[in-house]
């Protein structure tokens, strides 16, 4: 198990369907920022171990919304074959394939669709082999907020 699930374990804990992350949206412009004080909106990230998955989460009012993130998170695939002539080698040498990700910061998008027909979009970074990132996002009744997670 390598360290970025670990960390998901730790932090978020597992649902019967994956892992997820949580990501908070604070209103930062806008109808809701006016609001004393301004809701946060808390997502849930789903399958936060991979590249992309399903988001999930409320409007203040209750209104539900349903959306993707992901994730643009390079990886290098190495194959090793190779001939071993030494005792110590083992029949047949080397082979096998490695994939590793890119160290790096790695950029990301957010998209969702509300029963009431609010959409929200919006882009964030975060760091490679990590679970969290910051962005912004906006909504098409002329709301921005902080992404967090």
């Amino acid at each position: 198990m390598h360290v970025r699930m670990l960390a998901l374990i730790a932090l978020s804990g597992l649902a019967a369907c994956g892992s997820a992350s949580e990501m908070q949206m604070y209103p930062i412009d806008g109808p809701m920022s006016e609001v004393s004080p301004p809701p946060v909106i808390h997502a849930k990230a789903r399958r936060a171990d991979e590249n992309s998955g399903r988001l999930k989460f409320w409007m203040p009012d209750g209104t539900k919304c349903d959306g993707t993130w992901t994730s643009v998170a390079p990886k290098v695939v190495t194959h090793k074959k190779g001939l071993s002539l030494s005792l110590g080698g083992g029949p047949g040498g080397n082979l096998g394939t490695n994939v590793e990700t890119v160290g790096g910061v790695n950029s990301g998008e957010i998209y969702a669709i509300c029963k009431d027909g609010t959409r929200v979009q919006g882009n964030f970074v975060m760091g490679s082999g990590t679970t969290s990132g910051t962005g912004t996002a906006t909504d098409n009744r002329g709301n921005v907020f902080k992404v967090l997670f």
